[in-house]
């Protein structure tokens, strides 16, 4: 039975899957960040967990084929080593991994901090669609809005 299982999750699946398991949780903190189940998903340890064991799963799945996990590193040497570690399917299947866990963790932040200083919920709404899509850019149109909503800025929060 487990070896069905693990026929079935290729890294198409993995990818199709991770994609729309994570849309409920963006929802819950765009339309209801407020809710007390938002924040035992958001922002406990569930989400995180389930991301790293198949970001785990997909590294097992990459030694098995017998692709070396050192060319990770070759992605600091030039954009074209970038370009050819991205042509692996299983190296560019853990960094999508990397990109949905890391616009997850801070998208609950800005959502768990927006509560906390009572911004608006269709405020704090079009940064975290701009997480979604554009990251960094999300998070600096956020700090505008808490900048002018708050009153106040802080850099070590």
């Amino acid at each position: 039975m487990i070896f069905q299982f693990q026929e079935y999750l290729t890294f198409k699946n993995i990818f199709l899957y991770s994609n729309f398991a994570v849309l409920p949780f963006w929802l819950m903190m765009i339309l209801m960040p407020n809710s007390k189940i938002t924040t035992i998903l958001v922002n406990s340890v569930i989400l995180p967990l389930i991301l790293a064991i198949t970001y785990i799963y997909v590294i097992y799945k990459t030694i098995l084929l017998e692709e070396s996990l050192l060319q990770f590193f070759q992605l600091y040497l030039n954009l074209d080593s970038l370009y050819t570690l991205f042509s692996i399917e299983s190296f560019l299947l853990i960094f999508w991994l990397h990109f949905l866990t890391l616009n997850l963790f801070l998208a609950s932040w800005i959502a768990s901090d927006g509560v906390k200083h009572g911004a608006p919920r269709g405020l704090v709404a079009i940064p975290l669609i701009l997480v979604f899509f554009m990251g960094p850019v999300g998070l600096v149109l956020y700090w505008f809005f808490r900048i002018f909503y708050a009153k106040k800025l802080i850099f070590h929060d």
